[in-house]
């Protein structure tokens, strides 16, 4: 089985572009295994929608909530990593069975585990020798110009210098995948493209406006990872199955709204400073506080630093009057209103790790985009770097062979379909079910 992942691209808009005559490699793809739309994780961030694809689960077992998270009963906070995600993943769960695994930037992935094969770390790690599983990896993914990840500050700073620089990574990752594909015949082996989330973070807008300068660019960087994947078609034989994914949809951001700002102005948030710039300056007073993107914290006796809401019925009633107050929360320029829904975490997660999950999060109305900073003056802010955003659907999933029109997939259906194609029972504890004519082996 070969994996690609193409991080953050839509269904809708690869439809618009198949439409259009564009990208016939994926089309080409497509038609092996016809393409689905496709749910991902709540909330929509890349490590958790990774971490919900690896293990076949939701949060609350496998204990990734979003890119930042505090330690239980402190205000210390932590970008969690591979180390805190508590369920086996499919490459844990196929090198158990003895299969041959390779695994490249997908998100969540460092530090590496220790697998029967190779894992090469995601944009966490902190350099590349710490991406690496061995000195003998590092050597050659130097040698290729191999980077982590595109550097996001070059978009800030100027655009027009962030495309090539995003070409020279997404170029080096294809020769890093193309290394690895001819070193031995792998049971499973999945590459992971970051590329695409990032010109949509810095480049949705401008492709939406059909911007002359920066639009043009977008497709042809679309041509460029199609015709990637024209090559990787040419690799596999008939009985190598080919899955293509991503782990959301996109947009363009109408405003980045400040979580904690509306909190503070609300009366359910305060701080111990004039000058707030993280969770360890939220006052012991506060009722709730936020990360990103959008997910709520109540401050509980017994869980938070310095919590004084009772679990019971006094949770009860003040979760529920700050869901009803979240809900009628809006754009202070137009009256709009910003929340589709406030979701709370019974509703969304079970399992071991159902502790550390958020007490409510917020499901945004399309383009505007839940941030979680502290001490931000203004509720809202429109930036010009800054110009897409992630969308929980719209993602696209695609498995050669398999007819995908059963049931709407959701991004944990992934795993165990994974598992019962390539023979290996499908464990009880996971959330998701097997997709298409596979039918899983359950044990």
């Amino acid at each position: 089985m070969l994996v690609v992942a193409l991080d953050g691209v839509p269904f809708t808009f690869v439809r618009r572009l198949f439409e259009a005559g564009e990208l016939p490699n994926l089309r080409a793809i497509a038609e092996r295994g016809p393409m689905a739309q496709m749910d991902t994780s709540v909330p929509n961030v890349s490590s958790v929608a990774w971490a919900s694809f690896m293990t076949g689960m939701n949060p609350g077992k496998h204990n990734i909530y979003g890119f930042l998270d505090r330690h239980p009963g402190t205000k210390k906070t932590y970008i969690p990593t591979a180390r805190d995600v508590r369920a086996p993943t499919i490459l844990d769960r196929l090198s158990q069975a003895g299969k041959r695994v390779f695994s490249m930037n997908v998100p969540v992935t460092y530090p590496p585990r220790a697998v029967n094969g190779l894992v090469i770390g995601c944009f966490l790690s902190p350099n590349l020798e710490k991406a690496s599983p061995s000195p003998e990896v590092y050597e050659v993914l130097q040698g290729l110009g191999y980077q982590v990840d595109a550097d996001p500050w070059r978009a800030r700073r100027d655009k027009a210098d962030f495309l090539p620089h995003l070409v020279e990574v997404f170029d080096a990752r294809m020769a890093a995948t193309r290394h690895f594909w001819r070193q031995e015949r792998w049971d499973f082996f999945m590459t992971h493209i970051m590329e695409t989330d990032r010109l949509h973070h810095f480049f949705w807008e401008e492709m939406e406006t059909e911007d002359p300068r920066f639009a043009p660019a977008f497709l042809d960087f679309y041509r460029r990872v199609d015709r990637a994947l024209g090559e990787i078609i040419a690799w596999i034989d008939d009985d190598t199955t080919l899955v293509v994914l991503s782990d959301h949809g996109f947009c363009s951001i109408r405003q980045e709204v400040h979580v904690n700002t509306w909190l503070a102005q609300s009366g359910y948030l305060s701080y111990t400073t004039d000058a707030p710039k993280g969770l360890e300056d939220v006052s012991p007073s506060s009722v709730a506080f936020s990360f990103d993107p959008g997910r709520i914290y109540l401050n509980v006796r017994g869980r938070e630093a310095d919590g004084w809401i009772e679990p019971g019925p006094d949770y009860d009633r003040i979760r529920d009057e700050l869901a009803a107050a979240l809900a009628g929360m809006s754009d202070p320029d137009n009256g709009a209103p910003m929340v589709e829904r406030v979701l709370r975490r019974e509703d969304l997660y079970t399992g071991d790790a159902y502790a550390a999950a958020p007490d409510l999060v917020l499901e945004m109305v399309e383009g505007y985009d839940a941030k979680g900073p502290f001490g931000k003056p203004e509720l809202t802010f429109k930036g010009e770097a800054l110009v897409g955003m992630h969308t929980t659907p719209d993602a696209l999933l695609s498995i050669s062979g398999l007819a995908l029109d059963a049931k709407r997939p959701h991004i944990i259906d992934v795993a165990p379909t994974i598992l019962s194609r390539l023979g290996v029972a499908v464990p009880d504890e996971m959330d998701g079910v097997s997709l298409g004519d596979v039918v899983p082996v359950r044990g």
